[in-house]
C-alpha cells in the first residue's frame, strides 16, 4: 500500500503555539531556516527515490522563490498551506478566502504546477467554519486536509470521518490519520506525536491502519522538527516548551527509518483518481 507523506512548509516562528510569544509583525527580523531545512528534505526524499507533497505557506514563497522551484523540479506535490498561517477559525469568510486565493496564485505562478491541495494551519476547519469548504471549492482547490478527527486543546473535529470523503461537489478532505481504539481515535499520523511516542509504536499505528483499516496513512511533519539547533524562544510557558522540542534531535534518524519501513508517494497520486467521480458529499 502506498502511503501519502506531507510536510508543511513554515518556520520555527510561525507555529501557532508560539504565536503569543513571537508577534507575526517580528518574523522579518527571526532567522529563518526553513530553506537549509527543506533542502535536508528534498536530499533525503532523492536518496529513498521518494516523493511527496509540500503543503507550502505563500509567506515562505514569496521569500524564497527557488525554493518553491526547486520543490517542483524535483517531482513532488506542492500545495498550499494558506499565505500567513493564520487560523482558518480565526478568519472570516472573506479574509479566508483572500489568503487561500493568494497563496494559490503564488505558488502556481512560482512553480507553474496546478496547486491542487491545501492545509488549513493547526487543522484548523471545524464544526464552526464548514464555509471553509466552500471558499476553498470555489477558489479551485480539489481537496483539503484541514480536518483532525481527534480531540485537542487546539484543534480537532473528533465525529468527522476518519477517512477520505467528499465534502463539497468538486473537493474531497483528507483528514490525517487517526487509530480507532475503545470507540475514540487517536493520533497516528506524525508532528510532535511522533516525536514523543517510541518508534515502535508509530509504526505499530501505522500497520494498524494499513492492514486493518486497508486505508492509506496521511503523514506531516514540519521542516523545523529535524532542525534541534534551532534558536529557543525565550520565556515560553513549559507546556509549549515541551510540545515544540521534544525530541527534535531524534526525527531525523526516526524519519529515516519511517521511510525505509513503508511505501510513500504524493497525495494527489495516492489519493485523487476514483474519488474524483465516485465518494459521497459528507455535510
Amino acid at each position: 500500500m502506498i502511503n501519502a507523506l506531507t510536510i508543511d512548509v513554515e518556520d520555527y516562528f510561525q507555529v501557532s503555539a508560539l504565536a503569543p510569544y513571537i508577534p507575526r509583525h517580528q518574523w522579518d527580523t527571526c532567522e529563518c531556516r526553513v530553506e537549509r531545512n527543506v533542502e535536508r528534505i528534498l536530499l533525503l526524499l532523492d536518496e529513498r527515490r521518494i516523493k511527496a507533497t509540500f503543503f507550502t505557506l505563500g509567506w515562505i514563497a514569496e521569500r524564497y522563490p527557488q525554493l518553491v522551484r526547486r520543490i517542483a523540479d524535483g517531482g513532488h506535490e506542492l500545495a498550499s498551506h494558506g499565505y500567513g498561517h493564520e487560523r482558518a477559525s480565526d478568519l472570516t469568510e472573506a479574509d479566508f478566502t483572500a489568503d487561500i486565493g493568494r497563496a494559490k496564485m503564488l505558488l502556481e505562478d512560482l512553480s507553474g504546477q496546478e496547486i491542487k491541495g491545501y492545509r488549513a494551519p493547526s487543522f484548523s476547519i471545524g464544526e464552526g467554519n464548514l464555509w471553509a469548504f466552500d471558499c476553498l471549492e470555489r477558489a479551485g482547490y480539489r481537496y483539503s486536509s484541514s480536518i483532525y478527527p481527534i480531540r485537542h486543546d487546539h484543534y480537532g473535529m473528533p465525529d468527522a470521518p476518519r477517512f477520505t470523503h467528499r465534502v463539497r461537489p468538486g473537493l474531497l478532505e483528507l483528514p490525517v490519520t487517526t487509530a480507532r481504539f475503545f470507540n475514540r481515535n487517536w493520533p497516528a499520523s506524525g508532528g510532535g506525536y511522533f516525536r514523543l511516542l517510541p518508534y515502535r509504536l508509530s509504526h505499530w499505528l501505522f500497520q494498524q491502519v494499513n492492514r486493518q483499516d486497508r486505508q492509506p496513512v496521511i503523514f506531516y511533519f514540519h521542516p523545523w522538527e529535524i532542525d534541534a539547533g534551532q534558536p529557543r524562544v525565550p520565556g515560553i510557558d513549559a507546556r509549549t516548551r515541551f510540545r515544540h522540542y521534544v525530541n527534535l534531535q531524534h526525527t531525523e534518524g526516526r524519519l529515516r527509518r519511517l521511510l525505509g519501513d513503508f511505501n510513500w508517494g504524493r497525495m494527489d497520486e495516492v489519493f485523487l483518481g476514483d474519488w474524483l467521480v465516485t465518494s459521497r458529499v459528507v455535510s
